[in-house]
């Protein structure tokens, strides 16, 4: 009897395994890979691409001190930006250039300069009809926009369930996950449960001071924590600079023909390529997804348009930058040693380092976990807001009990292709209403930007932002 039930749990868990990667499949199909970009594309257009306002967002990092809101601009993104590096720059790259070969990175980077206007809306309509809940804490994102702006509460509480569940899978799991595999290959050789053990203790004590403790972490580690990883990867490519070209030329071609099986590279087609792109930079950036608007809504300012273009250079940071540099490293990386087994996804980066010496390899083990961290507590954050809109604020602590339960879960679970195949269902999910919300609130994207982008009116106080209804 006890071997029959020894034999039935691994096939419990491969049917699991079997139903979530097709379910992962038909989401990722054409629905929302031309859904995304669909939207990505039309908001760009609408709003008269707001990616060349760039610049002007880096001069608000450090302003609206003085506007209605709980953090600042510049905390506010770090929280955003803590929630979004993480494995999907580094774990997330590898598995796309693995399954889809290196064309995927520039489907990546385009989902990233795209992803930037939407990042924008969706910010904008956050702020826009965010609310004071009953504790008086600003709070918003798009379960509020939906409710609000459309008038659909029940296309609200899915978004919000949606989002709860997701944050166990993009937030929690899988980041425990790749941290945990990583820390056991490397030369201290960490046990998968001693990791499990400092992550969970970690967050629980940073999570005991709620938004502004997790603010004030994000705010310290995650630019340090940028440029150690960028400082890798410069190392790495330092070190074959007369492969750089032939890497960007592999990265290019790919993404428009066919790619055979060649070197450590496995075949792959244009469509493979497209969807395992645009998939990983989704749930790098996750702009569209719906998540980084929650934190985007408390930020001191005095409009909703202000925040949003400091808000919309998230997706270039953690994609444009971040995640087109992990893509040419490992390119690079593969052409220099095809011996390194590219199908294996979710180590490649590790071993891809490990090939260039034991100081690139403790360089992205400390960035990696760094990474993990910040995630952890950013995805904390968005997973507790979208269950408090369902049940109010009594939900929040012993949502962060499981949170941090969960966490050591996430370290010691085996079956890894488990993890990422439950993420990208949970994200596929999560996005499909944010992205209806969007396109139906359009005429108020528009409006606003009009009137303080265009208009060049951004350092007017919008009254309904700042007195907001309880």
């Amino acid at each position: 009897m006890e071997d029959r039930q020894v034999q039935c749990a691994p096939m419990f868990v491969e049917a699991i395994d079997e139903l979530l990667a097709r379910t992962s499949d038909w989401l990722w199909g054409y629905v929302l890979l031309f859904g995304l970009l669909g939207t990505h594309l039309y908001l760009t257009l609408l709003l008269r691409f707001p990616q060349r306002y760039i610049f002007t967002a880096l001069r608000y990092y450090f302003a609206g001190r003085d506007g209605e809101g709980n953090i600042s601009h510049f905390g506010s993104l770090m929280v955003s930006l803590a929630a979004n590096v993480g494995t999907g720059n580094i774990v997330g790259v590898a598995t796309a250039v693995a399954t889809g070969g290196p064309g995927a990175v520039f489907w990546c980077m385009v989902t990233g300069v795209l992803g930037m206007s939407t990042r924008y809306a969706e910010s904008l309509l956050a702020i826009r009809y965010r609310v004071r809940n009953e504790q008086g804490h600003i709070v918003g994102g798009p379960m509020y926009a939906i409710e609000r702006g459309m008038r659909c509460k029940w296309l609200a509480v899915i978004f919000a369930v949606f989002t709860a569940l997701a944050a166990f899978g993009i937030g929690n799991v899988t980041q425990a996950n790749a941290v945990a595999g990583v820390l056991s290959e490397c030369p201290l050789h960490i046990e998968a449960w001693q990791t499990g053990l400092a992550l969970a203790a970690l967050v629980a004590v940073v999570l005991l001071f709620g938004l502004k403790g997790i603010s004030h972490v994000c705010t310290t580690c995650v630019p340090g924590m940028a440029v150690i990883y960028m400082a890798g990867c410069a190392v790495l490519i330092g070190s074959n600079l007369e492969l750089v070209w032939p890497a960007v030329k592999l990265i290019c071609s790919s993404a428009f023909q066919q790619q055979a099986a060649a070197g450590g590279f496995i075949g792959s087609t244009i469509m493979l390529a497209m969807q395992t792109g645009v998939r990983r930079g989704l749930f790098s950036n996750e702009a569209g997804m719906g998540s980084s608007p929650i934190v985007s809504a408390p930020a001191r300012t005095p409009n909703a348009v202000q925040q949003a273009l400091v808000s919309s250079t998230g997706p270039f940071w953690d994609t444009v930058v971040i995640c087109s540099l992990t893509g040419l490293t490992l390119t690079i990386c593969l052409l220099a040693s095809p011996d390194i087994a590219s199908g294996e996804g979710s180590m490649l980066t590790y071993r891809a380092f490990a090939s260039a010496g034991s100081m690139c390899s403790w360089l992205l083990t400390i960035s990696l976990t760094t990474f993990v961290i910040s995630t952890l507590l950013g995805w904390s954050y968005f997973g507790e807001q979208a269950l408090a809109y369902l049940g109010g604020g009594k939900l929040i602590l012993p949502y962060r009990v499981v949170w941090v339960l969960v966490v050591f879960l996430g370290c010691v679970v085996p079956k890894s292709t488990i993890v990422w195949n439950f993420a990208d269902c949970a994200n596929g999910l999560m996005a499909l209403p944010n992205l209806v919300c969007m396109i139906a609130l359009s005429g108020v994207l528009f409006s606003q930007t009009r009137h303080y982008l265009w208009q060049k009116r951004l350092d007017e106080v919008d009254t309904q932002v700042s007195g907001m209804e309880e």
